[in-house]
């Protein structure tokens, strides 16, 4: 019988974000986190709403991550050979194509937020009839958009000769992160396995979310050949062995999408339970348990997860919202005013929802996903004055953040129930200014856990599931709960403002097509209210970066 040290069987966790990646060991018996090494990874845009990463940097930091982690281990006297399995989580719908033979990608990796994809999306309305339109939303739960990783492979079959001589060939592999990953920690060209999770499967909008397979209607919609594609499996499982490093004939047991795996992580596990991650961008999943709930109201359907080769498939509605933690970023790199994302909640704590100065901000660079689905709008700023400072600023991205997730809530509650909770977690979590704002637009407690890496423990619990080492019921870790502090009226206050904002900012790009199949902004929004128009969104961040270092100042 295998003996362990003194924290029992460990489990490793692969965290491969958009912004950085890490690994974490947990010790199986207590979901305690022993160390972890992160690093963090590049986002480049060769073109306006192009947005790209190179596959071997993530691999190699995948790599590094793992190896310096070992070393921890070392340092703290623990042994590596404790850790029986690792489980993976990724960022979804970023896709990489790569040569077999080779082994190297054959472009860039095209991450989930770009959107150069427009026009095939407005090709496939334009030419494809509503009923094929509309098979594609049930089959595959997704609506057709430049998120999904269907429209990125055909763009990249398309555009990249190396890729369709690949092809032609026999040499072309593709997938999501997970599976790059997986191939190249389990072999490479030396047996790698290609191989996929249901989650990251059900966002790649080729997959039935019925028979849990690649789909020949969406297969011949999209033009995908399905040779390339990886092999379906459940989310815990033994996918291969890993051939290098400290972790040496290790299984791969566990693989869940990013938000799946805070799903997981959080543990939702029943029907109606609901979590949102606060991250690059904010995603909100609402466990429907065995059943398939098409919205009527702009949400996603997909697959929560799948704990075996034997266990049923659970399901959830999804809110998507594309930039969350990135509008920070952008007031840091963008425009220069703040100097850490970390300063966010001291500087939007400095003025309050209605002093002078206050404005509102819709950070929809490239477009709006749930529940509107408008890939035609642009960010803008609006009630901009001679009062207005960074503070000012810095407040309202954090309540976009904020309203973007109570439109999302009210979608669920539309096609659900309302919501009574939110569990709560991601990076942008710990701050604790943006919880109560949070807890004020929705109007119910919002519930944070003090151990933050949820994403990462979701993927511990798929492998250690698949292992038999995790314990079937562990307790709900110690949380902050914070409650609402506003009254209804100014709630609603603030939800119209902030929806007449987002009406001015529709219909920006304009559309090759006119078909769409997308949502209106509600009708309700009080159209009288004073604001600025679209085009001055552009104009007042001129004068933002032109002020930038006097706003520093003051």
């Amino acid at each position: 019988m295998r003996t362990f040290g003194k924290f029992g069987p460990l489990i490793g966790a692969i965290d491969e974000g958009t912004s950085n990646v890490k690994f974490l060991v947990f010790a199986a018996n207590t979901s305690e986190v022993l160390t972890y090494h992160q690093t963090s990874l590049k986002r480049f845009s060769p073109q306006e709403g192009w947005v790209e990463q190179d596959a071997l940097e993530i691999l190699n930091a995948v790599v590094e991550c793992i190896e310096v982690t070992a070393d921890n281990l070392r340092k703290l006297d623990i042994n590596p050979e404790d850790i029986v399995g690792i489980g993976i989580t990724n960022q979804r719908e970023t896709t990489v194509v790569w040569n077999s033979a080779t082994g190297q990608p054959l472009y860039s990796a095209i991450v989930w937020l770009d959107v150069r994809t427009s026009k095939i999306v407005d090709d496939l309305l334009k030419n494809k009839g509503a009923q094929a339109i509309n098979a594609v939303s049930q089959t595959s739960g997704l609506p057709l958009s430049t998120y999904f990783s269907s429209v990125k492979l055909k763009w990249l079959l398309q555009n990249v000769t190396a890729i369709k001589d690949a092809v032609a060939a026999g040499e072309c592999m593709a997938g999501t992160v997970d599976s790059w990953l997986i191939w190249n920690l389990t072999g490479g060209t030396r047996g790698g396995i290609h191989a996929t999770d249901v989650t990251n499967a059900s966002r790649t909008q080729l997959m039935s979310l019925r028979s849990l397979q690649w789909d020949k209607g969406l297969l011949r919609f999209f033009d995908i050949p399905k040779q390339i594609l990886p092999k379906i499996k459940s989310s815990a499982e033994i996918y291969g062995y890993i051939s290098m490093g400290s972790l040496l004939g290790v299984p791969i047991a566990g693989c869940l999408g990013d938000q799946q795996a805070a799903l997981v992580g959080q543990g939702c596990m029943r029907f109606g339970q609901v979590k949102c991650t606060f991250g690059t961008g904010c995603f909100l999943l609402y466990n429907t348990g065995d059943s398939i709930v098409h919205s009527q109201n702009g949400l996603l359907t997909t697959v929560a997860y799948k704990l075996g080769p034997d266990a049923p498939p659970v399901y959830a509605l999804e809110g998507s919202v594309a930039i969350a933690g990135d509008t920070l970023q952008w007031l840091q790199h963008g425009l220069g005013i703040l100097e850490d994302v970390a300063d966010s909640e001291t500087q939007a704590a400095e003025v309050g929802d209605h002093d002078e100065g206050s404005c509102c901000f819709v950070p929809a660079f490239n477009g709006v996903y749930s529940p509107h689905w408008r890939k035609d709008a642009r960010g803008i700023m609006c009630g901009l004055s001679n009062f207005t400072r960074r503070s000012h600023v810095v407040r309202a991205a954090l309540e976009a953040v904020c309203q973007q997730t109570r439109a999302v809530a009210d979608a669920v509650a539309a096609d659900c129930a309302p919501l009574r909770r939110l569990l709560a977690d991601g990076g942008m979590s710990q701050n604790g200014l943006l919880m109560q704002m949070l807890a004020d637009t929705l109007g119910i407690p919002v519930v944070r856990p003090l151990m933050m890496e949820s994403t990462a423990l979701g993927a511990a619990v798929a492998a250690g599931r698949a292992l038999r080492v995790w314990p079937a019921a562990t307790p709900a870790p110690p949380a902050d709960t914070v409650l609402p502090a506003i009254s209804p009226e100014d709630r609603e206050i603030r939800r119209v403002r902030w929806e007449t904002a987002l009406e001015r900012c529709m219909g920006w790009v304009k559309e090759e097509s006119e078909e769409s199949t997308f949502k209106p902004v509600s009708e309700e929004i009080d159209r009288t209210t004073a604001v600025l128009p679209p085009g001055l969104f552009f104009l007042g961040t001129a004068l933002l970066v032109v002020i930038a270092d006097k706003l520093k100042s003051i």
